[in-house]
């Protein structure tokens, strides 16, 4: 398992494409697997502290897969390279998305192609920016 991402104090470098941010632990054999409504729901618990709607209604998830073990994989961009969360946004992503009852390892990796913009945004994220 790859160590979790770490933005460097007072680098200011956002996470390049393909780095992956890890958290949680195996599951114990036998234990239930989660479905994707849990991990939904708990993405929905992650904020941009600029931006007051979840990460996931803002559409900054583009992929996320539930394996057989538990495991979690886990592709989501930023609203942009310079966002001053980007060094801790996917650490809390993973973090979130491990502390769901029948998770196990989750890997983030983040990615900027394509890039976000605002046609990403489902309609609830829509109403509650005014930008419908």
């Amino acid at each position: 398992m790859m160590p979790p991402y770490e933005m460097p104090a007072g680098d200011g470098e956002p996470p390049k494409e393909g780095d992956k941010i890890t958290s949680g632990n195996p599951l114990v054999p036998g234990t239930p697997v989660a479905n994707e409504d849990s991990v939904v729901e708990a993405l929905r618990t992650v904020f941009d502290p600029e931006i007051p709607v979840n990460i996931y209604d803002l559409g900054l998830i583009y992929d996320l897969k539930i394996k057989d073990d538990g495991n979690a994989d886990v592709l989501m961009t930023l609203t942009a390279p310079a966002c001053p969360v980007a060094g801790t946004l996917p650490q809390e992503v993973a973090d979130k998305v491990a502390a769901v009852h029948g998770i196990g390892e989750v890997a983030v990796t983040i990615t900027w192609d394509p890039p976000w913009t605002q046609a990403n945004m489902s309609e609830v994220a829509r109403v509650a920016l005014d930008m419908f």
